[in-house]
C-alpha cells in the first residue's frame, strides 16, 4: 500500500460485498434443487369398524353393612374373575372376596347381616358399541424364474430365463397399478401386477434386485430384496471355441419372496449362494432317507444296545463291554447290524426336518453322530439332552435367535401375555424356566420305556436341534455384520459360513466374534482357514469339532460346482464401530395396551370403608 492511500472504510467493504453477491445471483441464476420422490408409503392399511358389546356392571357389597365396596365392569355374563376384581377393587378386597364362603341360613345365621365377607350383585346391563381399528393385509410381491427350459437339474436352465415379479393385492375392489424396482442398479417399471425381467450371466456373486408394488389403494408394498445369480456352463459359453453342446445356465435366487424350490434357509439368512451344482456332500440333503450315510464306528451306541439286552454279547469277554460302558471289539462286531439299524431309524425324521427347515440333513446326521452316537440317553443328566445333546446355553440361543420357535414354545410354559414380550424382555427367572423346560422336553431318557429311550422325545429333539442351528446361523450373520457392517454372504462362502456356525454352536459366540474381529482388523478375508488362526487357546477345541463334522466319511460324488472357480472372499479394509446387538435386550413392550378404566358411571352415594 502506498503511503498516501487511505484504507477502505467498513462501509465501503460492505458495499463491495453486496455488489458481488448481487452479481452472482444475476449471472448464475441458481434454481431450487428438485427432490427425487421416494416410493409412496401411503396410508396405513386399516379400517375403523363399529363393534357392539355389552357392559355388565357388578357391585361387591358387604353382607354386614350392605355397602358397595367397589364396582366391577366386565364384558361377559359370568362372574368377574380374580384379575378383574384385583384391577377394580385392589388386593385387600380381592383377598376378602376369595375368603368368602356361601351365606347359608341355619340356627346361628338367620339374616344376611350375620354373614361374613362379601357378595356380588349384578347392578346394570348396558348395550354399547366402540370403534375398533382393524389392520388390513398389505400388498405383496413374489419372485420366480420362468422360461427356464427343461434341464434336468433343480436350478438348471437350457436358455436364459426371465425373472418374474408377481404382485398380489389382497383387498377386494383394489388392484396393483405398477411394479417398480432396480436390477443391478438399473431402474425398471412395469404396469399391472406381472413384470418379467430378462436375465443375463451375472458372475459368481450375482446381482441385487430391489422391487415393490404400488396399489390403487393409494399405498405401496414394502421394499423386497433378492440376490440373483446366472452362471453359464459348458463349451457353448467359450467365445474361442465352437460347440454343439446344449446351453446350460445355473440359476439361483435368494429372497424371502421366492416361491419356487428354495435353497437352504441359512443361505437366505446369510445371503450366500450355494456352490453352483449344489452343496458339498457333508451339507447335502438327499431325496431319499436311505441315502443318509454315516460310516463311523459307534462303540458307545453298541454298548448301550448290549446293556439294554438288544444284543447278546455274552460270548464276548466281559459281556462285550469296556469299563466305560462302550462295547469292546467283540461286542462291536456282534452289535454291528443292530447299530446300523438303530442309527438309520432316525433318517426319515432327519430328512423331514431338513425339508421343513432347510438345515442340511447330512449335517444333522454328522452332528448327532458326534454328539450322542444316536443314543440320546447316554448321559443321565438332563443338562445335555436329545440326539444333539442340547444344553441350557443351546436352549437360550434357540429361544433368543429363533423368534418363530419361541412364539410356538413359550405359551406351553408361560402365559400368552407374558410371551408377547419376547424372550429377551423376560426376567431371568422366566428365561431360566423356558430354558429348563426346553431341555427337559427334548430329554429322551425314559426308565419306564422298553429300551430306556422315549423315541417320540428323541424325534422331537431333531426338530428343536434344527431350529437351534438356524438360530446359530442368525447369530453368525449378526456377528459378521457387527464387525463389518455387511451381510455374511458378501464376505464369506456358504461352506465356510456353516463352519463358523458349527464353531459358534460348539465354542460359543464370544470365541467366534473375537476371532472374526481380529481377522477384520488384520484385513484378512473371512475364510475358515484365516479365522481359526485367531481363535484363543480356550476356543481352539472347536477346530477339531468342526473338522470332525465336515470330514466324516460319507458317500457322494462331487458336482460341477467343484470344478468351477470359487470366488475369493472379499477383504474388509475397514472396521466399523461395532454395534452391540449380539444379545440385545430392548425395553419390554406388550402388544396389549395398559388397561385403563372405561368411562363408566361411578357410584358416589355410598362411601367406601377403609380396609387394612
Amino acid at each position: 500500500m502506498h503511503m498516501g492511500a487511505k484504507p477502505p472504510t467498513i462501509k465501503t467493504v460492505l458495499s463491495r460485498i453486496f455488489l458481488v453477491c448481487v452479481f452472482v445471483l444475476l449471472v448464475l441464476k441458481p434454481v431450487p434443487a428438485a427432490s427425487v420422490p421416494l416410493p409412496s408409503e401411503g396410508p396405513q392399511r386399516s379400517v375403523i369398524l363399529s363393534m357392539d358389546y355389552t357392559i355388565y356392571e357388578w357391585w361387591l357389597l358387604s353382607w354386614k353393612t350392605s355397602q358397595v365396596l367397589c364396582q366391577i365392569y366386565a364384558e361377559h355374563e359370568s362372574w368377574p374373575d380374580d384379575s378383574e376384581v384385583l384391577y377394580y377393587c385392589g388386593s385387600s378386597i380381592l383377598s376378602q372376596w376369595k375368603k368368602t364362603s356361601a351365606c347359608v341360613f341355619d340356627d346361628q345365621i338367620t339374616n344376611p347381616q350375620q354373614c361374613a365377607g362379601l357378595y356380588l350383585h349384578l347392578a346394570n346391563v348396558t348395550p354399547s358399541s366402540r370403534k375398533v381399528e382393524v389392520k388390513l393385509p398389505p400388498a405383496e410381491v413374489y419372485i420366480s424364474v420362468v422360461g427356464c427350459g427343461n434341464a434336468p437339474g433343480k436350478n438348471q436352465c437350457t436358455s436364459l430365463p426371465f425373472l418374474r415379479l408377481e404382485a398380489v393385492e389382497p383387498l377386494p375392489n383394489e388392484q396393483i397399478i405398477l411394479i417398480l424396482g432396480t436390477l443391478n442398479g438399473q431402474p425398471f417399471t412395469c404396469p399391472g401386477n406381472i413384470c418379467d425381467l430378462p436375465l443375463s450371466p451375472t458372475g459368481m456373486n450375482g446381482v441385487e434386485v430391489v422391487f415393490w408394488a404400488e396399489s390403487s389403494y393409494g399405498d405401496a408394498s414394502k421394499k423386497f430384496n433378492a440376490q440373483v445369480r446366472v452362471i453359464p456352463w459348458g463349451d457353448f459359453a467359450n467365445p474361442d471355441a465352437t460347440s454343439a453342446d446344449q446351453p446350460v445356465y445355473y440359476v439361483d435366487v435368494l429372497s424371502s419372496q421366492y416361491h419356487q424350490e428354495s435353497l437352504s434357509s441359512c443361505s437366505n439368512i446369510w445371503q450366500a449362494f450355494l456352490p453352483v451344482d449344489g452343496a458339498p456332500t457333508w451339507l447335502n440333503t438327499p431325496s431319499l432317507s436311505e441315502n443318509l450315510v454315516s460310516m463311523n464306528e459307534y462303540y458307545l451306541l453298541a454298548g448301550s444296545l448290549i446293556k439294554q439286552g438288544l444284543v447278546d454279547a455274552s460270548a464276548c469277554q466281559h459281556g462285550g463291554l469296556e469299563s466305560n460302558g462302550a462295547a469292546n471289539v467283540c461286542g462291536m462286531e456282534l452289535a454291528r447290524p443292530y447299530v446300523n439299524e438303530w442309527q438309520n431309524s432316525f433318517n426319515a425324521e432327519i430328512l423331514q426336518v431338513a425339508n421343513n427347515t432347510g438345515v442340511p440333513a447330512q449335517l444333522m446326521k454328522n452332528i448327532f453322530s458326534r454328539e450322542s452316537q444316536f443314543w440320546p440317553g447316554i448321559y443321565a443328566s438332563v443338562r445335555e439332552a436329545g440326539l444333539g445333546q442340547l444344553t441350557e446355553l443351546g436352549a437360550d440361543a434357540v429361544l433368543l435367535w429363533n423368534p418363530e420357535f419361541f412364539t410356538q414354545f413359550c405359551p406351553l410354559v408361560l402365559s400368552e401375555e407374558t410371551c408377547q414380550r419376547g424372550f429377551g424382555n423376560l426376567d431371568e427367572a422366566q428365561q431360566a424356566m423356558l430354558r429348563g423346560a426346553l431341555v427337559q422336553k427334548v430329554n429322551a431318557s425314559c426308565p419306564d420305556c422298553p429300551v430306556g429311550i422315549d423315541l417320540t422325545q428323541a424325534n422331537f429333539s431333531i426338530s428343536v436341534f434344527a431350529r437351534g442351528l438356524l438360530a446359530n446361523c442368525e447369530q453368525v450373520n449378526q456377528i459378521i455384520y457387527n464387525a463389518t457392517g455387511r451381510s455374511a454372504g458378501q464376505l464369506s462362502t456358504y461352506e465356510d459360513l456353516w463352519k463358523f456356525t458349527l464353531l459358534n454352536y460348539n465354542a460359543g459366540s464370544g470365541c467366534l466374534s473375537r476371532a472374526i474381529r481380529q481377522a477384520v482388523t488384520n484385513q484378512q478375508p473371512l475364510t475358515w482357514a484365516n479365522v481359526l488362526q485367531y481363535l484363543e487357546p480356550v476356543c481352539q477345541a472347536g477346530i477339531a469339532y468342526v473338522d470332525d463334522i465336515s470330514n466324516m466319511p460319507v458317500s457322494g460324488e462331487p458336482g460341477v460346482g467343484s470344478l468351477l472357480a470359487t470366488p475369493n472372499p472379499e477383504v474388509v479394509l475397514t472396521t466399523p464401530t461395532p454395534v452391540s446387538t449380539l444379545r440385545s435386550t430392548i425395553t419390554p413392550t406388550s402388544i396389549y395396551p395398559s388397561p385403563t378404566p372405561p368411562e363408566y358411571p361411578v357410584i358416589t352415594s355410598t362411601p367406601l370403608p377403609d380396609y387394612p
